[in-house]
């Protein structure tokens, strides 16, 4: 086991003082037999309200309603996890599943059947004929090989690029760019599974990078293996989610995993700037 502390500062500044709608944030750890919050604090300016509840995907979101105007829009969030060592992939999946293609057990379709829809369907033709590299229809491959293939071929395929701008690149712009952020990579995973007709999912939180460097905000894909469950992949870096990933929220789609959404309210230029600071560090 080992304890980490993740500082994440979030600020929005304004020309003028403009009044703020609803905000929805996702910032506290999602909990496990493999992550326990040990403590946990949040700082809101200007005061709010906080109210907390747990989304259909079991994510801890908080609803903050502000009461008064201002310049600045503030959100401290400061949590020490405890993290454990989780079984490799390989020693835990169900016999049925060891090789690919296989099946999921009928107790599981109806519940894994909307994370093997694609969200981008136009964009399967140029996905498939991507995806004929990494397998041939008919062939028999363990299921962890193919999946960890796939990791490292997207990070061998597609240069890394910090991009600012909200949202994701859809699929075939990923393609054709041959560059992404974390974002793009974990979208063209969770693309890639679903053609393959494994159930897939969207992750954001947080990893520890290496020493000296303060850790960052992070996305990467899950992929539901029967056994071995949700397990994680970090096409980024040619990893598996492992100790120094923490998950914050799933999703289906990328836009229901966004640390902080809302609104509001002033003039159409008050917007000046937003400032973002994380730390993840062992304590």
């Amino acid at each position: 086991m080992k304890r980490i502390r993740i500082t994440h500062t979030t600020e929005y500044h304004y020309k003028v003082a403009v009044r703020f709608g609803p905000h929805r944030a996702l910032l506290r750890p999602r909990e496990g037999h493999d992550v326990h919050i040990a403590r946990s604090r949040l700082e809101v300016e200007p005061t709010a309200d906080v109210r907390w509840f747990r989304d259909i995907q079991g994510n801890s979101i908080a609803i903050l309603t502000f009461h008064a105007p201002s310049t600045r829009l503030r959100l401290l969030s400061e949590v020490d996890v405890d993290l454990y060592e989780d079984v490799p992939i390989d020693c835990v999946i169900d016999p049925i599943a060891q090789f690919y293609p296989f099946q999921y057990d009928a107790t599981e379709q109806i519940e894994v059947v909307s994370y093997r829809l694609p969200s981008y369907p136009h964009d399967g033709a140029v996905v498939l004929e991507w995806l004929r590299g990494s397998y041939v229809p008919g062939q028999s491959i363990r299921t962890s090989e193919l999946l960890e293939n796939l990791n490292t071929r997207i990070y061998q395929t597609f240069q890394y690029r910090h991009r600012e701008e909200a949202g994701v690149q859809l699929p075939c712009q990923t393609l054709a760019l041959g560059t992404g952020s974390c974002r793009d990579y974990a979208v063209f995973m969770m693309e890639a599974a679903r053609h393959w007709g494994f159930a897939a999912r969207f992750v954001t939180g947080y990893i520890q990078m290496a020493e000296g460097q303060h850790g960052a905000t992070h996305a990467w894909t899950e992929i539901y293996v029967p056994g071995a469950g949700w397990r994680g992949f970090d096409p980024t870096n040619n990893k598996l989610s492992g100790p120094e990933h923490v998950s914050v929220a799933v999703a289906r789609e990328h836009e229901k995993a966004s640390p902080l959404s809302g609104s509001w309210h002033g003039p159409a230029d008050a917007f000046d700037r937003m400032d973002v600071s994380v730390q993840v560090v062992e304590i």
